[in-house]
């Protein structure tokens, strides 16, 4: 589990670019410009990364179902699962912001019937998935289900 010291409250942010501005625009506005981003909800998920212990901060689609929250680990169809994934492997505990509001949660990968239940709502949502998939192959996306540890009293 992580460190005591993990500090939450100055991630390390994506590299310049559409990513960067995405973030800061979010976290700027509390979520008013960045939560929809072309039309579709975001969350901006922070992990520890595996390697530093630094805490590294990415903006996500999400769906929702019931207290759940569910993000792909698309990597735009890349080989490798992204960096974020590969974080929750070392450490589930994650920190989220939806909108103005900011929770600790823990994350971890979705079982197959799970995947196969959401795939196709996170398609939904973003019908681009479908072609990272087909990019990706064989490698599957996997989903990840994001869960509050207080039951989003804090949402």
């Amino acid at each position: 589990m992580q460190a005591l010291d993990v500090d939450w409250d100055h991630p390390a942010d994506p590299r310049p670019g559409p990513q960067l501005d995405h973030v800061r625009a979010y976290v700027s506005t509390a979520g008013a410009d960045g939560h929809l981003w072309h039309g579709v909800p975001t969350l901006l998920l922070t992990t520890i990364d595996r390697a530093t212990g630094r805490t590294v901060r990415t903006p996500l689609i999400y769906g929702e179902d019931a207290d759940r929250l569910i993000v792909v680990a698309a990597a735009y169809g890349a080989p490798e699962h992204p960096a974020w994934y590969q974080n929750l492997a070392a450490d589930p505990e994650v920190r989220i912001q939806v909108g103005a509001t900011v929770s600790r949660a823990l994350a971890r990968p979705a079982t197959p019937v799970e995947r196969e239940t959401y795939w196709d709502m996170m398609t939904g949502l973003w019908p681009a998935y479908e072609d990272d998939q087909t990019a990706a192959a064989p490698r599957v996306i996997p989903l990840v289900i994001i869960e509050s540890r207080n039951g989003w009293s804090d949402r």
